[in-house]
């Protein structure tokens, strides 16, 4: 999987928005200001957020974006499946075994096992847990597990 620059905003966006919604919904202009993402970069993104049912919209004064639903079911991978339609794989060949003119390369067990780890941590990292990580350490990420 690739944690593209789109996905990591995207996350980043959310987590935001979680943070402050409290207040009412939160506006793409003051998450630009606080993380530092362009503004059109951020509507394009909650534009795909919205289309995916995770975000709500609110016109006019006052208004932004509300996450719909419970933020202890929100997971990162469901964020991340919003904005990109693409599988979470690290094979080259996207485990179609082409990349050897037909046979599997040596290292496709190894990358379709991360590919696997990866999609298991982003599915359990919910974001009610980012939000307690971000409010106790301020790292934004959530509390390590044991």
């Amino acid at each position: 999987m690739k944690l593209t620059t789109k996905r990591r905003y995207a996350v980043t966006a959310m987590l935001d928005v979680a943070l402050h919604q409290s207040k009412g919904p939160v506006s793409v202009v003051d998450i630009a200001k606080r993380q530092g993402i362009s503004q059109s970069y951020l509507e394009q993104l909650f534009s795909k957020l919205r289309h995916g049912g995770l975000v709500t919209s609110t016109r006019g004064p006052g208004g932004g974006y509300s996450i719909v639903g419970d933020l202890q079911k929100l997971t990162v991978l469901d964020v991340i499946n919003a904005i990109e339609e693409k599988e979470l794989e690290q094979t080259h060949c996207r485990g179609l075994c082409s990349c050897q003119q037909g046979q599997e390369c040596l290292t496709k067990q190894l990358w379709t096992d991360l590919s696997r780890v990866m999609h298991n941590f982003l599915s359990g990292v919910t974001f009610a847990q980012l939000v307690q990580g971000a409010t106790e350490t301020k790292t934004g990420f959530p509390p390590t597990r044991e």
